[in-house]
């Protein structure tokens, strides 16, 4: 099936599914049914089998899944496989904590690169990747054959990152920045807005009360 015709509602919760598999194998579960899957991450069952349904059967009626079999076939769909390399734009806070955070690695998403403009920053190590200027740019996006990046830079640079990053050859960005960016069609774009999860959160809290 076309992966354009797979809700990306759909494609969440199975990152979700398969960190709750790895969790269960590593207890050393051996099958599980879409009831207990459904149960540990609070969906319905019928919601988990209609979201395995779009990539084919990988159950057995009575039975359950295999954990082992079940995680290896989300892996390759999520498209986990395989290694991806990422490059941060902007090593202040937020792309430090990013940059030291393990469980990219963990993942399959091997940080390549990091990128900031600060003069003070550049040269610093940070988890064996060593900050480099922003100058330097499309030569490490090639030089490390680099599939993702992430941008941690102020609004009024996020474009203009956005668009170098484009150029030269990034398939796919996540976007820290509160700017709205814009890229062409064929890149992939996920936007991270803590402030606007926030304000959700705020409004739910005011409505429920």
């Amino acid at each position: 099936m076309k992966a354009y015709k797979i809700p990306e509602a759909t494609v969440v919760r199975l990152s979700i599914y398969s960190r709750q598999l790895s969790n269960m194998r590593k207890a050393g579960v051996e099958t599980v049914s879409s009831e207990e899957i459904a149960n540990s991450v609070g969906v319905s069952s019928a919601q988990v089998r209609k979201d395995l349904a779009y990539f084919g059967e990988f159950g057995t009626r009575g039975v359950g899944y295999r954990v082992d079999d079940l995680l290896g076939n989300l892996t390759k769909i999520l498209g986990l496989n395989r290694e991806w390399n990422l490059a941060i734009i902007g090593a202040g806070k937020l792309g430090s904590a990013l940059a030291l955070y393990e469980g990219f690695r963990q993942r399959g998403f091997s940080i390549k690169a990091i990128i900031d403009v600060d003069e003070k920053m550049v040269g610093q190590d940070l988890a064996g990747v060593v900050v480099d200027s922003l100058d330097k740019l499309e030569n490490l996006i090639k030089e490390h054959d680099i599939n993702i990046g992430i941008i941690t830079v102020p609004a009024m640079e996020a474009q203009r990152v956005t668009d170098r990053l484009v150029e030269a050859g990034v398939a796919a960005i996540l976007n820290f920045s509160p700017q709205v960016l814009r890229v062409p069609p064929d890149i992939v774009m996920r936007n991270v807005d803590l402030a606007v999860n926030l304000k959700v959160l705020s409004f739910n809290l005011s409505h429920n009360s």
